[in-house]
């Protein structure tokens, strides 16, 4: 089975230049109007965090997001944190009314979904046989970048080697277990895995920002790029944790999925000074994130 392009949404996510409100040509009724997706699997993460495989027929790129909705609840910004031929993975949250809707959705149910939305992570500057990136993931901010782990984890001749910080508050909200031992014995792949204030097995202890250090960037060169995904907080001080070692401003990346409701720049409700992060984001270079954080 093919994927093909979602038509629906023009070029919303390919035109950040576009004048706010508007939907790069596409009717603004058709734009908002979700579809029905079948939930194909449920895969219980953690007693909070599930992952969601949904009937998905269309393409998406590393790092988007679709409006996940339940008519009549409500309507949130999910990160897509895994695809294949025909479906989609979302790693849901229960935070609130419409997270506890979903969480008591199963397989054969619907999902209604708008999207993929968003500038994805810039694969093309990522890759290459002598560049090496460096991962770092608070939480529940390992779903938006669990697509590229597991595209570089399966094509190890497209990168020289791939530095993992993921960090949890604790072990029982660790997120893919499979995954995370996988990643941990790939030769390509060097991986830190760290709770905020406990300790485990396969664990360290402390605060992502408190591993930086260990990556060892000067042996880099020019040759690489930084991802950064978590909580503002986390993404905040864990990029000048690499600029403390370091890092020039322009090799940082942040996923930035800020107070989105409409994913098309219509509403404003994410606008932060003159930036549409649904439209700009999620995915955001550091020189201009950074003017963004609180």
């Amino acid at each position: 089975m093919g994927l093909q392009e979602n038509t629906k949404y023009g070029n919303v996510w390919e035109n950040a230049q576009m004048q706010p409100g508007e939907s790069g040509g596409v009717d603004a009724a058709d734009i908002m109007k979700p579809e029905p997706h079948r939930i194909l699997k449920v895969t219980h993460e953690t007693k909070a965090e599930f992952t969601f495989r949904v009937e998905f027929p269309y393409a998406s790129k590393n790092g988007q997001f679709c409006m996940l909705s339940i008519p009549k609840v409500g309507e949130a910004p999910i990160s897509i944190s895994g695809k294949g031929d025909g479906w989609v993975e979302f790693t849901i949250r229960k935070v609130g009314r419409l997270t506890d809707g979903v969480f008591e959705l199963h397989e054969g149910s619907s999902l209604y979904l708008r999207g993929p939305f968003g500038h994805p992570w810039p694969m093309e500057e990522f890759a290459g046989a002598d560049k090496h990136l460096v991962v770092i993931s608070g939480g529940t901010g390992l779903a938006p970048v669990r697509t590229t782990l597991n595209y570089f984890y399966d094509h190890p001749e497209k990168i020289a080697d791939l530095y993992l910080i993921a960090g949890f508050k604790d072990v029982s909200g660790a997120l893919f277990d499979e995954e995370r031992e996988k990643w941990a014995a790939a030769e390509h792949f060097h991986t830190i895995y760290t709770l905020d204030d406990s300790t485990a097995p396969g664990f360290e202890t402390g605060m992502v920002t408190a591993h930086i250090d260990k990556i060892p960037f000067a042996e880099f060169g020019d040759n690489y790029h930084v991802a950064i995904v978590g909580p503002p907080p986390m993404m905040h001080f864990s990029a000048l944790g690499c600029l403390k070692c370091g890092v020039p401003e322009d090799k940082i990346w942040v996923s930035f999925e800020r107070k989105m409701q409409c994913a098309v720049g219509k509403c404003g409700h994410c606008k932060i000074n003159e930036t549409y992060v649904c439209l700009e984001g999620p995915v955001l270079h550091y020189p201009k994130a950074k003017t963004l954080f609180d």
